[in-house]
């Protein structure tokens, strides 16, 4: 539909919901249902709005529900999608300077955090008990930390002594 024009003044790809970051544009989803709101109030038909916002009739006729129901309130939306977290931001804050820490700090035998280590850490914070999944999804998205692995070395390994074992007695073995 290259050439359709919807009468708002925009182009036809102008209403479309954008994805940010493989996340709903809530705000342009905001908006698309105020402008519902306004084609209702202008005595536009349902079908002329489903058509118009690229929705469909059954989205239409809710909105129009809704909107006889409760008013432009009743489209604007929760604000946000999901569920409310359960560590706030100041929680969060706690959180990383204790991790900062160290394991040892906080009475772990080894100085490596794992998540059930940072799982029981948080618990004793706050209180709120995480699983190894829910653990990961805070150190991740909430502290902004990725995965690092330890390098599996032995404490007395001997760098020179490997070069020199490489250099001299693998050749004669190899032969």
């Amino acid at each position: 539909m290259a050439g359709k024009e919807t009468g708002s003044g925009e182009g036809p790809d102008a209403r479309k919901v954008k994805q940010r970051g493989g996340r709903r544009d809530l705000d342009a989803l905001r908006d698309r249902r105020m402008r519902a709101a306004e084609m209702f109030a202008a005595g536009r038909r349902q079908i002329d709005v489903a058509v118009e916002l690229e929705v469909s009739q059954q989205t239409a006729s809710r909105w129009h529900r809704q909107w006889i129901e409760g008013g432009n309130e009743a489209l604007e939306g929760a604000g946000r999608a999901g569920r409310r977290p359960r560590l706030d931001d100041a929680q969060i804050a706690v959180i990383r300077e204790e991790l900062l820490k160290g394991p040892r700090a906080h009475g772990f035998a080894t100085g490596v955090w794992t998540l059930g280590r940072v799982a029981i850490v948080v618990d004793r914070l706050t209180g709120v008990h995480y699983g190894p999944t829910q653990t990961w999804t805070i150190l991740r998205t909430r502290l902004g930390w990725s995965r690092q692995r330890p390098a599996r070395r032995a404490v007395e390994r001997d760098e020179d002594a490997i070069v020199a074992w490489r250099e001299n007695e693998w050749p004669r073995i190899k032969k």
